[in-house]
């Protein structure tokens, strides 16, 4: 199956390095720490050809435009006040709520799905999911939709 134009979101550590370093390779050309293409390359150790291979599809993911819309889907034990906490970071981060559901727990884990908009005010969305990730009885948050 071949997906030709299609996104995805995929973790920091799945990536191959080359793609990381076309990213730091944009961040100093954007934040003028250096003064050509040439010279950004040579700090991360890319060839230019790499870079402009992907330049255009790869950019790190910390969407704060405001109206977006994030679907997620979080795997969780069944323990009381966990779904709280859970809320709790999402309402730390200043996202909006827009749908909670819960499924009935099977084998002592549930499934939820949670969609959240981006407000101006939203912080970090990565830092959110990793908020998350690592409450106590996450087994796992993956993102279903952005619209």
């Amino acid at each position: 199956m071949k997906a030709e134009g299609g996104y995805f979101v995929v973790k920091q550590r799945a990536l191959p390095e080359v793609l990381l370093k076309v990213v730091e390779a944009k961040r100093l050309i954007e934040s003028d720490k250096v003064i050509s293409v040439q010279e950004a390359v040579d700090r991360v150790g890319i060839s230019r050809s790499s870079f402009y291979k992907y330049k255009e599809d790869i950019f790190p993911f910390h969407d704060t435009t405001e109206g977006t819309t994030l679907t997620f889907a979080v795997q969780m034990d069944d323990e009381p006040g966990l779904l709280s906490e859970v809320l709790k970071c999402v309402a730390e981060y200043h996202a909006n709520i827009l749908t909670i559901h819960q499924s009935i727990p099977i084998n002592g884990v549930a499934s939820l799905s949670l969609s959240v908009q981006i407000l101006a005010s939203t912080g970090n969305i990565s830092e959110m999911i990793e908020g998350i990730e690592h409450r106590m009885g996450v087994h796992s948050v993956k993102i279903l939709a952005k619209e």
